[in-house]
Parts: C-alpha cells; structure tokens; sequence
C-alpha cells in the first residue's frame, strides 16, 4: 500500500489515504472486467485504505496510471494502525 495525496475538493478529513498501486493485484486486474461487463465503462478500482478511521473500499480508476502522479512519502501518525495497512485486500491483491 502506499500513500496518496487526496484532492482538495473531495471532503475527506485527512490529507492522504493508502492504495494498491499494484498494476498486478488481482483485484485490479478483474475489476476491468467486471465495470465493463456491469456498469460498461472502461474503469477498474484499487484497493483504498483510510488509516485514520480504519475504513476500506475500492478506489474507482480510469487507467492504470490514474491516481500515480499522487502517490507520495507520509508518515502514518499514532491514530492509525499499521499492521492493517499492510494487509492488502481481502479478495487477493497484494501491497
């Protein structure tokens, strides 16, 4: 998992979440299949972390490369736990 910058606009508390940026994770790779085949979009997710409140859910992506430019070095304070942030996702991705 790694850390990325979230935008401005988007309402969260905290200034970044985790994320699978693993082009290989399982979950990412389906999802372009499954979005397809049930919404008809070309998009796939990623697997999302919240460190500060423990939540996780998918991170919708257009391309591989969405969301990259964003990754960034942050230090994940006292509040959350960091033994579930190396987790991965429960339907198989890896960090």
């Amino acid at each position: 998992m790694q850390a990325f910058e979230l935008p401005e606009a988007g309402g969260w508390d905290s200034e970044f979440h985790l994320a699978c940026f693993n082009d290989e994770c399982p979950y990412f790779v389906r999802g372009w299949q499954h979005m397809k085949a049930n919404y008809e979009v070309n998009a796939s997710y990623r697997h999302r972390f919240d460190p500060f409140t423990g939540q996780a859910s998918p991170l919708a992506v257009w391309s591989a490369d969405a969301l990259k430019d964003r990754i960034i070095d942050a230090a994940i304070g006292e509040q959350a736990d960091p033994d579930v942030a190396d987790q991965g996702d429960e339907n198989g991705g890896s960090t």
